[in-house]
């Protein structure tokens, strides 16, 4: 009965958050922040990994000129203050020589691993004055079609949170099975039995609209090689942004997502067979203060639960609300 009870699917996400205050907002003067990705150190700070690009370059620019900061708190709610920028585009002739972008930093077997996306002009010419063309213009500018197929997953190592970072010279994985396209937004944790499984979005193939697949793809080390599994995490809807983690308690791993007009929960006992959580809407785009107002974005997304022991303490999400972008922290009750 106790082995029963351990992996029964109870965790009930909704209806938990508490009301968030200014401490609880990260925002940056001159760029947008976007998403977020949380570890402890050994003395006990919190450091915040997370994807901002300058606002002279229009929302779009996330595809040409995002970085990847460092910030450190005392709490996993915030407030935070940024440390250092630790990546950028490494520049041509590499398979992230432009931007770094949606990153998740892991702690594994010694070392520290900072999972992120990248992307890069295929071989093609161009200067810096391109680029900005490109991120202002938007998806309509030609090179958003080489650039957005050129979207891959890459980790970079290190020793210490504080660096240096050490990029892979390929990217982890390439579309195969449930995804086409591209490999972005990597999620990934550890399983029971020691191996590694790693989610990554990519198209759906064969689908004439603009659909998003998740797939999994598991591999012995953290650095793979990974192989793609056929079976799709999620194809029954559009969705982006997993976040996945091994919850000690129910045996089990959950994965929080977004759709269109909420965050959702997913889980699976082995890592590759997922369905929808007994509790499968975690959150609609509603974030309500301490005062008593509420934060209606026009945007939601990259969710990521910060957890200790599997015991999720803190709900992040990537706001957009007009020309702003920035991290909201919701401690969980």
């Amino acid at each position: 009965m106790g082995f029963a009870q351990e992996k029964e699917d109870d965790l009930k996400l909704n209806g938990v958050f508490k009301r968030i205050s200014e401490d609880n907002i990260f925002k940056t003067a001159g760029y947008y922040n976007w998403g977020s990705s949380i570890i402890k150190e050994s003395d006990g700070k919190y450091h915040l990994f997370y994807s901002r690009w300058k606002k002279e370059y229009g929302f779009t620019g996330w595809l040409t000129h995002s970085e990847i900061a460092h910030a450190t708190s005392n709490t996993p709610a915030g407030p935070w203050k940024y440390k250092e920028t630790v990546l950028k585009g490494r520049g041509v002739g590499y398979w992230d020589g432009i931007t770094a972008h949606n990153p998740k930093i892991k702690y594994f077997e010694g070392k520290f691993y900072l999972y992120y996306i990248a992307t890069n002009m295929g071989g093609k010419d161009y200067a810096e004055k391109e680029l900005v063309e490109t991120a202002k213009v938007g998806y309509n500018h030609p090179n958003w079609k080489i650039l957005r197929p050129n979207q891959r997953t890459g980790v970079a190592v290190s020793n210490s949170l504080n660096g240096p970072w050490n990029s892979m010279e390929k990217p982890l994985v390439e579309p195969a099975g449930p995804i086409t396209t591209l490999t972005v937004n990597p999620a990934i944790d550890r399983g029971k039995d020691g191996k590694y499984y790693l989610v990554v979005k990519g198209d759906k193939p064969n689908d004439k609209n603009f659909v998003r697949n998740q797939a999994v793809a598991i591999s012995d080390h953290p650095v793979g090689p990974f192989a793609i599994q056929e079976k799709p995490v999620i194809d029954y809807m559009d969705t982006e942004d997993m976040s996945i983690w091994f919850d000690e308690n129910r045996n089990r791993f959950y994965g929080v997502f977004h759709a269109h007009n909420f965050v959702g929960l997913v889980t699976s006992e082995n890592g590759m067979d997922w369905e929808k959580a007994n509790n499968f809407v975690v959150m609609e785009k509603h974030i309500e203060r301490i005062d008593g107002t509420a934060i209606i974005p026009d945007r939601m997304e990259r969710p990521f639960i910060y957890h200790e022991n599997g015991v999720p303490k803190v709900l992040t999400l990537a706001i957009k609300k007009g020309d702003e972008s920035y991290s909201v922290f919701i401690p969980i009750k």
